[in-house]
């Protein structure tokens, strides 16, 4: 594929904002860049600098994972503290709304899921130190000025709002769903004081150079909440059984046990998490299940989706084994 794609309109006004930050330099040409899931992103070249720029699409909301201004705003909350994200350099609320931040060089892999070969070692020692990064996410100041957060989630309504999402899957895309959707309602704990979550932490979404996160990104869902159900998903991606036909084993890879240790740091373990463990199994399955039922009702060719059912089987098994 040719990356080398002008951007819509923000093009000038990305560029005019750049050259005005590095006088007398060449700025080039805004490319695609591949293995976005939202909005638009964009590389650009600024004499010796590069930057990542995300952009709302032309004639859509700036809303959902659209809404670039809210990933700017998480992102600007985080600069300077413990946990590694990219500078924020520039910010346009004009329509269409774009922002520009610092290029970080590192390689976002997830082991279990992703074809790229990562040594086995450095895997293993990337999980553990990220562990450690969620740990300091969810210590960070949730009142934090400039963050404006949404109301927090607690786990009754985490789990209603998944519940819809699985409830809208066809029942046969979904084996035992409904009675796992009832164990999980039998038994909601009493949720924490509300940190900041991320939405989706994982490997694929920290850039790692070596064994080192150099930086988190993609905080679309960025939301405050429950520390647990950061932890829970996060958990999900250990194992490679996990997901049928579609992961592959990595030797050497901590399980949930021992990066549960890694988070916890030396501090009490969080109670309840075997919930938390599968509610975010019930999470994935909802997810995928979607994602197959929008292929095969024609809103979304993509034939890859077929690879999932047994996946989404697991992942409700699983969950109900967990709660035992």
């Amino acid at each position: 594929m040719n990356t080398a794609t002008q951007a819509p309109e923000p093009a000038a006004r990305v560029r005019d904002r750049l050259a005005r930050r590095h006088p007398g330099a060449l700025i080039g040409e805004l490319t695609v860049l591949p293995g976005g899931h939202s909005g638009l992103t964009y590389s650009v070249a600024a004499g010796g600098a590069r930057y990542v720029v995300k952009a709302v699409p032309p004639g859509q909301r700036p809303v959902g994972r659209n809404d670039v201004l809210r990933q700017a705003r998480v992102l600007r909350a985080l600069a300077g503290s413990a946990v590694p994200v990219p500078g924020v350099v520039a910010v346009d609320e004009r329509p269409p709304a774009w922002f520009a931040m610092d290029f970080v060089a590192g390689e976002a892999v997830e082991p279990v899921l992703d074809e790229n070969e990562v040594p086995a070692a450095t895997a293993r020692a990337r999980m553990l130190e990220i562990a450690s990064v969620l740990r300091r996410l969810h210590d960070t100041d949730a009142d934090t000025p400039g963050l404006d957060a949404p109301e927090p989630l607690d786990p009754v309504g985490e789990l209603e709002r998944w519940s819809r999402t699985l409830h809208a899957v066809p029942a046969e895309l979904r084996p035992g769903g409904q009675e796992l959707l009832a164990r999980l309602a039998d038994d909601v704990p009493r949720g924490l004081p509300p940190a900041l979550l991320h939405g989706d932490f994982r490997l694929g979404n920290v850039l790692c150079a070596g064994e080192r996160a150099v930086a988190v990104i993609d905080w679309e869902i960025w939301s405050v909440g429950d520390p647990r159900i950061d932890l829970g998903w996060f958990l999900l991606f250990a194992d490679h059984h996990n997901f049928p036909e579609l992961g592959h084993a990595v030797p050497g890879l901590p399980g949930e046990a021992e990066l549960l240790d890694a988070y916890r740091d030396d501090r009490p373990a969080p109670p309840a998490m075997d919930w938390f463990r599968a509610l975010g199994r019930m999470k994935m399955a909802a997810i995928m299940g979607h994602n197959l039922r929008r292929h095969r009702e024609g809103k979304h060719h993509d034939p890859d989706q077929e690879r999932l059912p047994p996946t989404i089987a697991a992942m409700i098994r699983t969950a109900r084994d967990i709660l035992g």
